[in-house]
């Protein structure tokens, strides 16, 4: 990696101008020496050839269209397959990176040449609530992401060398239903070829909130996540991480109005793990003791997710 190396910044977009704009500002405005490019991918969406404006010196502002498969995963894969620097980020169109982020990820990802791959903390802002998740740990193997999520490591905070996209562990998986999931299977696939790089300072804020492209989407939700389980077996390997998908399965499906689906996940959930708590809410959900909205609420003001 060159001393000062190029970054491209990839970011999908749909329908979110403001946030959008907001999300490229806060980009361009990073402390980097070397140059910096931010490809944004409009997907299924009319493209803002106004957004180039916003150029300036060693920053600059490209507008494409996904090419790809229709949704994130593909608009995604658009934007890498469109960029030219050495390094490779992301970012939501409704997130913003914080000062400091990537000078921060570019010296981590120096001093660690055998590394692909880079994250860091986040600032999870919901409903007038903000709350930092940060994990206390400096690398993360796939072990440890077969266990947990770790919702931590969320897409806008991706750093990646662009050799490993193209020639290493390889793009983003457009075979993902609706695309959800697809940033979880991505980090699995990374962790298998080296352990990812943890910067443990909250340098993005991610915004949740209503228009939130995967809400209320449960059906989708249960169909990739039933799909990441089939393509990852070594979950089998971990009790309790299995358990926490498809507890998360048994969720969607009770937020659905399927009882009865979400009853026999809920039961597989309890048999591999009975502490897992989501069963439990999938229960409560499909009696009707509780809604699934006013769950997500709860959890989201406390900056996690189902």
């Amino acid at each position: 990696m060159s001393e000062h190396p190029s970054v491209s910044v990839v970011v999908p977009t749909r329908d979110r101008p403001e946030l959008l704009r907001a999300a490229v500002r806060a980009v361009l405005d990073q402390e980097h020496p070397g140059p910096v490019e931010v490809v944004v991918v409009h997907d299924r969406s009319e493209p803002d050839a106004s957004l180039a404006e916003l150029s300036r010196p060693d920053r600059s502002v490209r507008v494409i269209r996904n090419t790809r498969t229709p949704g994130l995963a593909g608009a995604r894969n658009s934007g890498i397959l469109a960029a030219t620097g050495e390094l490779v980020a992301f970012c939501d169109d409704d997130d913003e990176w914080l000062p400091g982020k990537l000078r921060a990820q570019v010296e981590a990802l120096a001093a660690a040449p055998d590394a692909e791959f880079v994250c860091c903390g986040i600032r999870v802002s919901y409903d007038g609530h903000t709350v930092d998740r940060v994990l206390p740990m400096d690398a993360v193997t796939l072990a440890d992401l077969l266990r947990d999520r770790m919702t931590e490591l969320h897409p806008s905070t991706f750093l990646i060398r662009a050799a490993a996209l193209r020639d290493g562990f390889g793009l983003v998986d457009e075979e993902i239903p609706g695309s959800y999931a697809e940033d979880y299977e991505f980090l699995l696939r990374a962790a298998r070829s080296a352990p990812l790089v943890n910067h443990r300072t909250p340098y993005v804020l991610v915004r949740w909130h209503k228009r939130s492209y995967f809400a209320q989407r449960w059906d989708t939700i249960s169909e990739a996540l039933q799909w990441l389980l089939e393509r990852y077996p070594e979950f089998g390997t971990q009790p309790a991480g299995e358990a926490r998908v498809t507890g998360q399965i048994a969720f969607a499906r009770a937020a659905s109005g399927d009882r009865r689906g979400a009853m026999r996940w809920a039961r597989h959930t309890i048999r591999r793990n009975p502490r897992e708590p989501r069963a439990y809410l999938a229960l409560a959900v499909a009696g009707r003791m509780v809604r699934a909205d006013a769950v997500l609420r709860t959890l989201h003001r406390r900056g996690r997710g189902i």
